[in-house]
C-alpha cells in the first residue's frame, strides 16, 4: 500500500468514527454539506492536520478571492488530490431570476464537489444563500435580491477528478399569458409615457383579443377593480411572497376576490381598456412591492440563453502550460473586453484550472489567478537544454525563501528548459521537473 493510499484510508476510517459524534456547531444549527464535512474534520481532529488545516484555509481563501464571470456561463475543470483545492465565480443576478447550477463529474462516484452559493454583502463577509453537494440533483435558487453572488466550489480531500460546471438563469414566475396567442412582450420597464412624463412600470405583452391572462403563481386573487390607467385590473398575490402581480388592460376579468389560482388558471381576457384604448391588445404586467414597482421582465423572461460551447483544448487541465506568443494579457473575466490586470512575455508559466469558451481560468505560481486566451499558451515542452554552470538547487515552486528545496542538480549537468517565472526556469532533469534560479 502507498503513502498516498495509507493517507486516504486513515482520513476516511476517522471521518466515518466521527459521524457518531456531534459537533458543537451541529448541536445548535443545521450545517450546510460543506460546513458539515469540515466539523466531522475537525471532531476526528484532522483540523490540526496540515492537509485538514490545508482544506479549512482553502476555502476561506477561495470566498476571499474570486474571478468574476457572466452568466450564462460554463467551464471545465479539474481538482487535484495531492493538495487542498477550489474555487469560486462571482456574477451578477436580478430579483425574480431563477439561477439553475448544475455540474456533471468524472468519475461519477467517490468524488463529491461541495457548492455553496453566497450574496455578497459588503463590508461584512459573504452571507451562505443555498448549499449543496453532487450527490445530490441540480440547485435551483430564486434571486430575491439584485445583487452579485458568489459560487464555491471545493471537493473534499485527497480527491481528483474533472468536473463541467453549467449556470443559467430563468424566469421565477410562469408566463402571464397564454401560449395559444403568441405573446410578445412589446414595451418594457422605464420606457417613457406620456411624453416623457412618467415610465413605464411593467412590461407589456401583445396578443389577440381575448387571449388568456393567466395566474403566473399558485396564490390568491386579492382585488378585482378598474381604474382609469389601467381600465379591467386584476391584483393576485403569489403564495410565500412578499410582492403582488398586477395585469391591467383586461377585456373581460374572470377572476373573483379572494379566489385560489393555480399556475395557468385564467385570470381575465386580454384587451385594451383603459388608457390602452387606442393600442393593440396586450396585458400591461406589473409587480407591486412594499416599496413600490420593481421590473418585472427577470420574473417572466423566457429567454433562457445557453452557454457557448468550450472550444478551449480539455487536455491542458491541471497541467503547466507557457506563454506561446510574443506576450499576453491575462483577464478579470473571460473576455478582451474586462480588465486586463497583467501581461506576460513569452515563454511565463502558469496553471491551468478550467477552461471556459476560447479561455483558460489560470493560476500564476505567486498565487495571482484569471483569465488568459487558450490561442495564447501552449504545452511545456523542450525549449532548449541548458548545461548548468554550477550546482543548482532544485525548487518546488520559484520562490527560494520559501520553496523546498526537492535535490540539488551538479555543475556541468544538462537540462531542459520548459517555461520561465520571473527569475526563475522551469526545467527537467532525469525526471524530475522544478525551478532553477538563473
Amino acid at each position: 500500500m502507498s503513502l498516498r493510499q495509507l493517507l486516504i484510508l486513515v482520513l476516511l476510517s476517522a471521518i466515518m468514527a466521527s459521524c457518531s459524534k456531534r459537533g458543537p456547531l451541529a448541536i445548535f444549527q443545521k450545517l450546510s454539506p460543506h460546513d458539515a464535512y469540515a466539523q466531522k474534520l475537525k471532531d476526528a481532529g484532522l483540523s490540526n492536520s496540515a492537509l485538514g488545516a490545508a482544506w479549512l484555509k482553502q476555502a476561506g481563501q477561495t470566498i476571499a478571492n474570486p474571478l468574476n464571470i457572466n452568466i450564462p456561463y460554463k467551464e471545465t475543470g479539474y481538482f487535484p488530490d495531492e493538495r487542498a483545492s477550489g474555487t469560486a465565480l462571482r456574477f451578477d443576478a436580478r430579483r425574480g431570476q431563477k439561477l439553475r447550477i448544475s455540474i456533471t463529474k468524472k468519475p461519477i462516484s467517490n468524488f463529491n464537489i461541495y457548492l455553496d452559493l453566497f450574496s455578497e454583502n459588503l463590508p461584512a463577509a459573504p452571507k451562505l444563500a443555498a448549499s449543496a453537494d453532487t450527490t445530490g440533483a441540480v440547485m435551483e435558487f430564486e434571486v430575491k435580491e439584485s445583487g452579485k453572488y458568489i459560487l464555491r466550489l471545493q471537493p473534499e480531500l485527497l480527491r481528483s477528478g474533472e468536473y463541467t460546471l453549467t449556470i443559467t438563469t430563468g424566469p421565477s414566475l410562469s408566463f402571464p399569458v397564454s401560449a395559444s396567442g403568441k405573446p410578445h412582450i412589446g414595451s418594457f420597464w422605464g420606457d417613457g409615457r406620456d411624453e416623457g412624463g412618467r415610465k413605464h412600470e411593467g412590461v407589456d405583452i401583445f396578443a389577440p383579443k381575448h387571449t388568456p391572462a393567466i395566474a403566473a403563481a399558485n396564490g390568491t386573487v386579492t382585488s378585482v377593480t378598474a381604474n382609469k390607467l389601467g381600465g379591467n385590473v386584476v391584483f393576485m398575490h403569489p403564495d410565500n411572497e412578499d410582492y403582488t402581480l398586477y395585469y391591467a388592460h383586461l377585456d373581460v376579468q374572470i377572476a373573483k376576490p379572494g379566489q385560489t389560482v393555480s399556475i395557468g388558471d385564467t385570470l381575465g381576457l386580454v384587451g385594451n381598456t383603459g388608457n390602452a384604448r387606442t393600442t393593440p391588445p396586450h396585458l400591461h404586467f406589473g409587480i407591486y412591492t412594499n416599496g413600490g414597482a420593481i421590473d418585472p421582465l427577470p420574473f417572466v423572461n423566457r429567454e433562457v440563453k445557453e452557454p457557448a460551447a468550450i472550444s478551449a483544448s480539455l487536455k491542458n487541465l491541471s497541467d503547466t502550460v507557457r506563454i506561446a506568443a510574443r506576450t499576453a494579457k491575462l483577464y478579470n473575466i473571460p473576455s478582451e473586453k474586462g480588465l486586463a490586470v497583467s501581461t506576460f512575455t513569452q515563454n511565463t508559466a502558469m496553471t491551468v484550472e478550467a477552461a471556459t469558451d476560447s479561455w483558460y481560468k489560470v493560476s500564476l505560481p505567486d498565487g495571482q489567478h484569471g483569465y488568459i486566451s487558450s490561442r495564447s499558451v501552449t504545452a511545456t515542452d523542450n525549449i532548449r537544454s541548458l548545461t548548468l554552470k554550477a550546482d543548482q538547487p532544485l525548487y518546488n515552486t520559484p520562490d527560494r525563501a520559501s520553496a523546498a528545496s526537492k535535490k540539488v542538480l551538479a555543475a556541468g549537468e544538462k537540462v531542459n528548459l520548459l517555461a520561465t517565472y520571473r527569475n526563475y526556469l522551469l526545467v527537467k532533469s532525469n525526471g524530475d521537473t522544478g525551478w532553477i534560479a538563473e
